[in-house]
């Protein structure tokens, strides 16, 4: 297989591709592979050799507590046209496992493959790095969101991330998208008990923000949600940069 148009598209909401690099993009062989919902799609502690994209689905990177068997925290979750571990192209290994949030289909990519992309595309090879780069600036808006948002805000917070950047490379629309998370696993995200999460999802339910049934999240009124999530797109850099 061909890496993900969703990848694709990633890169061109945020600079210009030329025809070379969408070529090569499209010319990257990928294999192809299905998980079930909970199944670790790329274990910790191991020498990577490729490296994972999502295809279709979410995924969740995921850590196990010390000393707590059973606990552990999420500190990430990745959408179509994510690398979800593009960093371990150039650390010896992860310290956290990824798994798969409902199920999910992900394509890999040999770093043989990324490799030859630093020696021949160095305009790719900076938006990769930017991609890393932006995953990094995702992580430290949710430690923002975590110290400074009460639970139906956090979580409002986190539904105007999802739906931004899945609507971003086309995978959702018209303030609809898929969300197939458990409440302990919004727990596990949000830092919060199943109750309070339950709580969060009745209050953003009863100001009419949202409606929630099964897996499917449709935002009813996106400015009051955004605003009540202080919620401001800027981090996710999907504007291309002036030159």
């Amino acid at each position: 297989m061909a890496v993900t148009e969703y990848f694709v598209r990633y890169l061109q909401r945020r600079d210009q591709l030329s025809e070379a690099d969408i070529a090569c993009l499209r010319a990257i062989p990928t294999s192809h592979a299905c998980f079930r919902p909970g199944e670790v799609i790329v274990p910790r502690g191991r020498q990577a050799t490729r490296s994972c994209m999502m295809l279709r689905g979410l995924s969740a990177r995921q850590h196990e507590l010390a000393g707590r068997a059973g606990e552990r925290v999420i500190t990430a979750l990745h959408v179509p046209g994510d690398f979800v571990d593009l960093h371990g192209f150039v650390l010896a290994g992860l310290e956290h496992d990824v798994v798969s949030v409902g199920e999910s289909e992900v394509e890999f990519v040999d770093h043989a493959d990324l490799r030859e992309i630093t020696r021949n595309f160095p305009h790719l090879t900076r938006l990769l790095w930017m991609s890393t780069a932006i995953d990094a600036a995702i992580h430290r808006q949710w430690l923002v969101a975590a110290a400074s948002l009460r639970s139906a805000a956090h979580l409002a917070h986190l539904l105007c991330e999802l739906y931004t950047r899945l609507a971003g490379v086309g995978a959702a629309q018209d303030h609809r998208f898929i969300l197939p998370l458990l409440q302990r696993e919004l727990a596990d995200i949000l830092g919060y008990t199943p109750i309070h999460v339950n709580r969060a999802v009745r209050d953003l339910r009863a100001e009419g923000l949202i409606r929630w049934i099964g897996s499917e999240v449709q935002i009813i009124d996106w400015h009051w949600l955004a605003r009540l999530a202080r919620f401001d797109p800027e981090y996710l850099e999907l504007g291309r940069a002036p030159r």
